[in-house]
């Protein structure tokens, strides 16, 4: 009976194993200009480099023609794959047939060649 394990069902620490864990304290002004400064930094870094690339008013009259190209592209890919699809459903339908007919032909071969044991008197 020793060995019977009962679970302690006073111990209600799993549900609150990270209670009181959180630090909430304040961040210091010097950290606060901080990550302000880089934030200012990373906006500047990415706003040149959006003023870098070139031909940006080509590429956003070309956006929608990119997109119907692309539409139509993956219509041609599916219409191409379902062919393809079948072609293979055909062969192996094909081999299928094969295999049943030659299957048939021999059994029918093994009934009629069946050996049949005759009395000769």
């Amino acid at each position: 009976m020793s060995e019977l394990k009962i679970p302690n069902l006073n111990n209600k620490s799993r549900p609150y194993l990270f209670k009181n864990k959180l630090t909430i304290k304040r961040k210091s002004k010097r950290k606060l200009l901080i990550e302000s400064l880089l934030l200012f930094i990373s906006a500047f870094i990415l706003l040149f480099i959006n003023y870098i690339i070139p031909e940006k008013k080509f590429l956003f009259y070309s956006f929608i023609d990119n997109f119907y190209k692309l539409y139509v592209n993956l219509i041609n890919f599916f219409y191409y794959f379902i062919q393809i699809i079948i072609v293979l459903l055909i062969i192996c339908s094909t081999l299928l047939a094969l295999m049943l007919i030659i299957g048939a032909l021999y059994r029918l071969f093994k009934v009629s060649r069946r050996k049949t044991k005759k009395f000769k008197y």
